[in-house]
């Protein structure tokens, strides 16, 4: 079987318990992004999805929180997904919009840039802050340093 998992950059990472399935159509990561822990990223086939596969995007510099499920979703480049949101099929998550922690953002939604929305199902409930636009453009970056140490000082198994 093929896998399709491309990652634009060294400095993309993923964390520990990901599960990253490229089987059926294509997963791509941008660079400077990160995908925490037990996060899960499928994509749609073609069979089971009435004919209309879809692949899994995430732009560049794009943070996905701990124990997300993107399924056959684009994440834009700076957007931001938080903890144990879920975004399903076709669904759209433009540069700068946020989608808050436990969210459900059903098939086909578009969340627009400079939105924030939360919520199951998730709904706009405002617009993004300065505060969090720039807390988006650093996140990536602290998270692939973050990784970056990890590597280096992390103590190999014997």
């Amino acid at each position: 079987m093929s896998v399709f998992v491309e990652c634009t950059d060294h400095r993309v990472f993923h964390r520990y318990g990901c599960v990253i399935r490229g089987d059926v159509d294509k997963v791509v990561v941008g660079r400077g992004s990160n995908v925490q822990d037990a996060t899960v990223i499928h994509v749609r086939s073609s069979i089971l999805g009435d004919g209309r596969p879809h692949a899994t995007v995430i732009g560049d510099g794009v943070t996905v929180g701990h124990s997300a499920i993107l399924h056959a979703a684009t994440c834009a480049d700076h957007s931001f997904v938080g903890m144990q949101a879920c975004l399903l099929d076709f669904s759209v998550v433009e540069s700068f919009g946020m989608v808050g922690a436990g969210s459900l953002v059903t098939s086909g939604t578009v969340v627009r840039s400079g939105e924030l929305w939360v919520g199951r199902p998730a709904r706009k409930v405002r617009d993004v802050t300065d505060k969090e636009r720039d807390f988006i453009r650093r996140s990536a970056d602290a998270y692939v340093d973050f990784a970056r140490r990890h590597h280096e000082t992390a103590t190999p198994l014997r």
